[in-house]
């Protein structure tokens, strides 16, 4: 699956919290004050992502609706997995243990980690 750059990124995450077809009005608003786009270039981002298989259109009437064509499940493993691969050599432990050492994750963290990965055996 391709990456999404980080503006790419914003609006797919509007998307998907949308739950819903959305117009480009709508992911508009959703990016003022972190992308203060003109609707023309929201538009020309939502088109480009509908060629690159991450958004459906469809026209309705005047308008045209999006959806999400790629989950954000899916999308968000594939790239945890890609990030796993590219920096740690696929090793999870290792990405973990990075982790703790930078001090990037705390204990509060780990706790979280130990008790989903508990809930996994069950």
């Amino acid at each position: 699956m391709k990456r999404l750059g980080d503006a790419e990124l914003e609006i797919m995450l509007a998307v998907w919290g949308a739950g819903a077809p959305v117009q480009s009005g709508y992911v508009h608003q959703r990016l003022k004050g972190s992308r203060d786009w003109a609707l023309p270039a929201v538009i020309t981002a939502m088109n480009r992502l509908v060629d690159k298989g991450f958004l459906s259109c469809e026209k309705r009437g005047r308008s045209n609706w999006y959806w999400a064509a790629v989950s954000e499940r899916d999308y968000k493993a594939a790239e945890g997995r890609g990030v796993i691969d590219r920096l740690y050599g696929g090793s999870f432990t290792g990405m973990v243990a990075a982790l703790c050492d930078g001090r990037a994750i705390g204990r509060e963290e780990l706790t979280e980690l130990r008790e989903y990965l508990d809930q996994l055996k069950e």
